[in-house]
C-alpha cells in the first residue's frame, strides 16, 4: 500500500500546487516550512489570505487594486490630473511608482488585448478610459503597456479608440505617448529597475504608428 501525506497535509500541498511557479517539489517544501512554523506565523498568514480576498477591490476610478473605493493615487490631491498612464496590470502601477519620475494618474486596463486568448475590448477597461478622457480632459495619455507584440497592439489601439472618439465629440485628442528608452523588446514591465523605468518615461515618444 503506497504511503501518504496525512490527509491536512496533503490538502495544504495540493493548494500550494495551484499557485504559479509552483510545482510539486516547492509545494512539499512550504508544506514543511509551515508545520515547522510557530502557529501564530501561520495563522497570520492565514488571516493575511483571507483579508486580501475580502478587503481588497479594484479602484473606483482607476482600476488599480484597493483597500478603499479610491486607491492613494487617485485620492490624492497632489498628482497631476492632466495626465494619465495607462498599464496592463495593478503590478505595472507599483513597477512605475519605484521610479519616481511620474507624478500623475493611473489607468490599469486589467489585461492587453489577445484575441487569440478571446482578450478583447469587452475583457479589458477600454470603454472606462474613454469616458475618463472625456470627463477629464487630459493633456495627455501615457500608454505604458508592456513592451510585448500584444503590448504594442494594445497601445496602438488605444491610441486609435482615444483619438476618434474625441474627434468624433468635437474634441481635441489628448496627447498620446508611448514609453520606449530602457525597455527591452519582449520584456515585462513589472521585472523592470527603478532606473530603468525612469528613463523610459523620459523618453517616451508620441505614438503615430498604425494610423493612417
Amino acid at each position: 500500500m503506497l504511503v501518504q501525506y496525512a490527509r491536512p497535509l496533503q490538502r495544504l500541498i495540493t493548494a500550494l500546487e495551484r499557485l504559479p511557479g509552483i510545482g510539486p517539489k516547492s509545494a512539499q517544501r512550504l508544506a514543511f516550512h509551515l508545520l515547522r512554523s510557530e502557529e501564530q506565523h501561520v495563522r497570520e498568514l492565514a488571516e493575511a489570505l483571507v483579508a486580501v480576498k475580502e478587503q481588497v477591490q479594484p479602484c473606483a476610478t482607476c482600476y488599480n487594486y484597493s483597500d478603499g473605493p479610491q486607491c492613494p493615487v487617485c485620492a490624492d490631491p497632489t498628482r497631476d490630473r492632466s495626465v494619465i498612464c495607462v498599464v496592463e496590470q495593478p503590478s505595472d502601477v507599483m513597477a512605475l511608482e519605484r521610479s519616481g519620475e511620474y507624478r500623475g494618474l493611473y489607468h490599469v486596463l486589467q489585461g492587453r488585448l489577445s484575441p487569440l486568448s478571446g482578450i478583447g475590448y469587452a475583457e479589458l477597461r477600454f470603454a472606462e478610459l474613454l469616458r475618463r478622457v472625456a470627463e477629464g480632459a487630459p493633456h495627455e495619455v501615457i500608454l505604458a503597456t508592456s513592451p510585448t507584440v500584444e503590448g504594442d497592439a494594445t497601445a496602438i489601439e488605444l491610441r486609435r479608440v482615444v483619438t476618434e472618439e474625441a474627434r468624433e465629440a468635437g474634441r481635441e485628442p489628448p496627447r498620446m505617448t508611448r514609453i520606449a528608452l530602457g525597455l527591452p523588446v519582449g520584456g515585462d514591465l513589472d521585472f523592470a529597475d527603478g532606473v530603468t523605468i525612469a528613463r523610459a518615461l523620459r523618453g517616451r515618444t508620441v505614438l503615430t504608428e498604425g494610423l493612417p
